[in-house]
């Protein structure tokens, strides 16, 4: 008996002829197919009319469209013109499980005449006599199943299985085109987000508001439930909880601040350096951690390394609400993040560092400027002093032992005597210590300097042009004053290129009779110096910015006069300024 349902059911299973003559239907509704890459652009709307317009062909009385779900490797009802029975549909059927299952797993389009007489068929329609299923294939890649009922035993014959297959293989090559479509856009949308996450993050100067911006985008463009950012502390060995953006309306209480790296989950991105995903972090092994945000929705977690030229900065996390496994594209994506934050956090703190480093130079600046405005009063002190002293020694006056006026002029003595020792002091001190001068290369200092206010030049648009001579230039002098004059001018060229523009360093050597001096050119593109304030801009005081202090110049000319050399304005016009320095070359 069983022998004889399975030949029964044998019988009514076929699978594709080979038709003598084209199907008149075929022609039509392949034309209508791949039409649709043109006319609708959204995967799941298109498969609903891919669905229509096969019931249409084959007048079927309901149908459906199953794609293999690569994450869970079964098959799930994409569209149906039917509402299952029972929650099959929902779970999905593995390959091999029923008609269509047994088509996807053998990749073969199967004919069931009766379906009371097949032992694989599972029931969705009571109504349902005869059914028919193909393979949807693009090449080797199994994409998913076709299939159409009829309420007739018999309602399908072979020629309409033939066709059923070579529509279905339009109907793959359509869906994929439009899944590449999708994806490139989606692609495209990802990369715009991304240029605009990255110029947003690196305008951001203060830490907190680059924080709170890049969990935000993070978050909306992965499309996760929330996104948390920690900062490592090497040093301590702990993380620091740094900010949270979630969908969620509100987190009651968030982990503290300062987290021991022994106790939270995304220490692994940080041993590793790399990321590492968790499907759930529900499960009891990770309920005692303590970095994971109180959200009872989270589910599965990516933690992503913020790294700096190998060094770890801190981790980026990435939660969703519900069991996900994370693909390559969301890893990529999420890596690139955590690539912008990571520059972006160095250069936030490198810009702390700069303004720090302004802030220095000022207070340095003004002390400067009083140690030698304090010099040039002692110098002035000292001549009318000796003056003093010459002519109280010349007086020659000699007064009796107990007269008090003896007692008066020894005094006066002892204070000349002192007030020439204070002012000595004062000029000995104003003077650099010659053990502080040392052979330098001149394009060293240069490139030195340039270090030091890369970030600012970048800010300001500015771009800078150096290329040292073919001979070193080697100068005996105080690196730290020549930094300082170099700071001067190029701190100068960027107030006067508000937009942008561009500084040139040229330097060179000239001879004068026997001496031989380098010589460097600062020029810049910017709006120039006053025509009428040319002839004093190395006088102290005198500025053109109301927060300027006018003393640059006038403290870059001493410092090159104390070295035996000068600076001199060697060319201004609206077109941009040239300074020239030059210094006497070392023996």
């Amino acid at each position: 008996m069983a022998n004889s349902r399975l030949s029964r059911s044998a019988s009514q299973v076929s699978g594709i002829p080979n038709p003598v003559s084209p199907d008149p239907r075929a022609i039509p509704a392949l034309y209508r197919l791949s039409s649709l890459v043109g006319r609708d652009e959204d995967p799941h709307s298109a498969l609903t009319l891919i669905l229509n317009e096969l019931v249409t062909t084959f007048k079927a009385d309901a149908g459906s469209i199953s794609l293999l779900n690569p994450s869970t490797d079964r098959l799930e009802t994409e569209v149906s013109t039917e509402t299952p029975v029972d929650g099959d549909g929902d779970l999905g059927l593995k390959p091999g499980h029923g008609i269509t299952g047994w088509c996807v797993l053998n990749g073969r389009a199967v004919l069931v005449r009766d379906v009371a007489e097949e032992p694989r068929y599972i029931a969705v329609r009571a109504s349902a006599r005869c059914e028919m299923a193909a393979p949807m294939r693009d090449g080797d890649q199994m994409l998913g199943v076709i299939d159409l009922e009829c309420d007739r035993v018999g309602g399908f014959d072979e020629a309409d299985l033939a066709l059923l297959q070579q529509l279905a293989d339009e109907a793959a090559r359509v869906m994929q085109r439009l899944w590449q479509l999708a994806h490139l856009r989606g692609k495209a949308r990802q990369l715009e987000a991304l240029i605009s996450t990255g110029q947003s993050l690196v305008s951001k100067l203060e830490q907190q508001e680059l924080f709170d911006t890049l969990t935000r985008d993070a978050r909306a463009m992965t499309q996760t439930h929330a996104c948390a950012l920690y900062l490592y502390d090497g040093g301590n060995g702990t993380i620091r909880f740094v900010s949270l953006a979630s969908e969620s309306e509100s987190v009651l209480a968030l982990p503290a601040p300062e987290l021991p790296l022994d106790s939270c989950l995304v220490a692994a991105a940080i041993h590793t350096r790399r990321q590492v995903a968790f499907n759930n972090i529900l499960s009891p092994e990770f309920s005692e951690l303590a970095d994971i945000p109180p959200d009872e929705k989270l589910r599965s977690l990516l933690a992503t390394p913020v790294l700096y030229e190998g060094e770890v900065l801190g981790v980026l996390a990435m939660f969703t609400n519900h069991v996900h496994r994370f693909d390559n594209d969301e890893k990529r994506l999420c890596a690139a993040l955590a690539s912008l934050g990571a520059v972006a956090l160095q250069n936030a703190r490198l810009y702390a560092r700069v303004f720090k480093s302004e802030d220095s130079l000022r207070k340095n600046e003004r002390l400067t400027t009083l140690g030698l405005l304090a010099a040039e009063i002692a110098h002035e002190i000292r001549n009318p002093l000796t003056v003093l002293k010459l002519l109280h020694g010349g007086i020659g006056l000699d007064f009796p032992e107990n007269d008090p006026r003896r007692t008066d002029m020894r005094v006066i003595r002892e204070k000349l005597d002192q007030l020439e020792a204070i002012v000595s002091r004062v000029l000995n001190f104003a003077k650099a210590p010659s053990s502080l001068h040392s052979r330098w290369s001149l394009a060293d200092i240069i490139e030195d300097t340039l270090v030091l206010v890369r970030l600012k030049l970048t800010q300001s648009k500015i771009h800078v042009r150096f290329d040292p001579p073919p001979l070193p230039l080697i100068v005996e002098a105080h690196k730290g004053q020549l930094q300082q004059v170099l700071l001067n001018l190029i701190i100068n060229a960027t107030h006067a290129m508000p937009d942008g523009g561009t500084i040139t360093l040229t330097a060179s050597s000239e001879e004068r009779g026997p001496a031989h001096y380098a010589r460097l050119d600062l020029a810049d593109t910017g709006s120039g110096i006053p025509a009428e304030i040319r002839d004093r801009i190395f006088d102290s005081f005198l500025s053109t910015r109301p927060d300027g202090t006018g003393l640059g110049l006038a403290i870059a000319k001493r410092i090159l006069i104390s070295h035996h050399g000068d600076i001199i304005l060697l060319h201004s016009s609206p077109e941009g300024t040239t300074m020239r320095l030059t210094l006497p070359l070392a023996r």
